[in-house]
């Protein structure tokens, strides 16, 4: 593939901001531009051609008995924060789990493997706000909770790199402070 420049896309990234989830409505992407969104978000580097995650897909009646099982979970165990939690899941149209299956013994580090998941977790966030649609990239107790990720259906060797919610932003979303790079950047001299 020819490289060539593509101003508007810098000027895009620029300007990238997560939508809050709770203000995530219908609708949502379509399944065709959902299978596209998808397709972008596999071609991140990976070392290998592991492809060391996969996705779950929460939508409809299936993504409210995902939840309602989560919030029967957190109430069992009198965690009404979890609960509360629940709603930047509840809310949104659709959700899509993007799940770490980082394989060791490999010559690939597991690190790297891990860090591709992410990676698909920011082009499926950057591929969904290109099309125009509001999303949000978020871990919540139910990706580092062994029996929350059970009920999604991943193994026990699985991670959940990220759950990216998807759907019409109903506002704006707001500029934040950004981190200055100066400050973080050094150059190494010998």
């Amino acid at each position: 593939m020819p490289q060539t420049p593509a101003p508007e896309v810098l000027h895009f990234l620029a300007r990238r901001r997560s939508a809050s989830a709770v203000t995530l409505a219908e609708p949502p992407p379509s399944p065709a531009e959902l299978d596209a969104l998808l397709r972008i978000a596999v071609r991140v580097p990976d070392h290998g051609k592991l492809s060391p995650w996969r996705f779950v897909v929460l939508q409809g009646e299936a993504k409210a008995q995902a939840a309602a099982r989560l919030e029967a979970l957190a109430e069992g165990r009198g965690d009404a924060r979890s609960v509360a939690k629940l709603a930047k899941l509840k809310t949104p149209p659709l959700a899509v789990v993007v799940v770490s299956r980082a394989r060791p013994g490999l010559d690939i580090p597991e690190w790297e493997q891990q860090l591709s998941a992410g990676a698909v977790c920011t082009l499926l966030l950057i591929g969904a706000q290109a099309m125009g649609y509001g999303a949000n990239w978020i871990t919540d107790w139910y990706s580092y909770d062994a029996e929350a990720r059970a009920i999604l259906g991943l193994a026990p060797e699985e991670r959940i790199a990220g759950v990216v919610m998807l759907g019409t932003a109903n506002e704006p979303p707001l500029e934040r402070e950004r981190a200055d790079p100066a400050a973080l950047t050094s150059v190494w001299r010998p």
